[in-house]
């Protein structure tokens, strides 16, 4: 395997063409990825994650029932004026931000064929550049953003990196589970990538729950492997192949994750970031100390 230069990242792809059954009936008629935590859509969670990584082009994958996505990163000039006139000036300022905060390039996914699909589709965009793949079910918190940890651990080792987190052994059957060489503590290079093995077999603890950085060689990778369950392309597939072909890492990242595609996952991140706001703080509390009395 030999190391080749590649330019910087500019790019980064949120495949975002899911239909959301787990949160009908919300999503009979709202993107999943619309959805709030508090007052902010996920999916502007994961692009300020992005952008707060230093990249402002952004591939979205998407489907024909999820226009307000993209409009939300749009400018909308009737309420900004109408906010303006009425001197509600903040709020004018909150709607214009989103407009300016990205380069949003909006691709769609015809036919619901898998998360490596999806990516696969981004190919003609992101051409024969590295790029960062940032699901949308997932929300990480930290300081230093999980995307940005993982860039700099391509720019320094100029190979493919997946994050990673550590699960208990019960719950490996939940997740695509790396196995390889511990280079140090945090970081290993990965030999094999297992989609949701049983307790008994997995290689190990290390989780993957959606930050991805990747040379364009994965484009090549989903195009040979073949589909599996359901006719779907999986992305975990690809990687594997990969790892065959050039070197693979997986990086332990700093951070809180969040699932948000599922329910439970959704109310915590939700209580979370409430309580970090401080004009919902007291409120919050006082509300969840009133539900809990009523469970008494």
């Amino acid at each position: 395997m030999t190391t080749q230069t590649y330019p910087k990242i500019r790019k980064a792809v949120i495949p975002a063409a899911g239909l959301g059954t787990r949160f009908l009936p919300a999503t009979k008629a709202i993107p999943k990825e619309m959805i709030p935590i508090v007052d902010v859509p996920m999916i502007q969670h994961i692009v300020e994650e992005i952008v707060r990584s230093g990249i402002t082009d952004i591939v979205l994958i998407t489907a024909r029932h999820k226009h307000s996505i993209e409009d939300h990163f749009d400018f909308n000039y009737e309420l900004e004026d109408t906010l303006e006139k009425k001197e509600k000036d903040a709020l004018a300022t909150i709607s214009k931000s989103l407009g300016k905060m990205c380069n949003l390039i909006a691709v769609r996914q015809k036919m619901p064929m898998g998360l490596g699909h999806a990516v696969l589709c981004a190919a003609p965009v992101i051409g024969n550049e590295p790029f960062a793949v940032v699901l949308g079910d997932d929300l990480i918190d930290s300081t230093v953003p999980c995307t940005r940890q993982l860039i700099d651990i391509f720019e320094k080792e100029k190979t493919s990196v997946v994050g990673v987190m550590e699960v208990p052994q019960a719950d490996v059957c939940k997740y695509g589970i790396v196995g390889g060489k511990m280079l140090n503590p945090r970081l290993m290079e990965v030999e094999r990538l297992v989609e949701k093995p049983s307790p008994a077999v997995a290689p190990s603890r290390w989780a993957i729950p959606g930050r991805y950085v990747l040379t364009p060689a994965i484009f090549d990778c989903l195009r040979e492997v073949k589909p599996g369950a359901g006719g779907e392309i999986q992305l975990t597939d690809g990687l594997q192949l990969l790892a065959q072909r050039e070197r693979l890492l997986a990086y332990q990242y700093d951070g809180v994750r969040y699932d948000t595609g599922d329910r439970l996952g959704f109310i915590d991140a939700t209580l979370a970031f409430s309580l970090r706001r401080p004009e919902l703080r007291e409120g919050v509390i006082e509300l969840m100390k009133k539900h809990m009395g009523a469970l008494k």
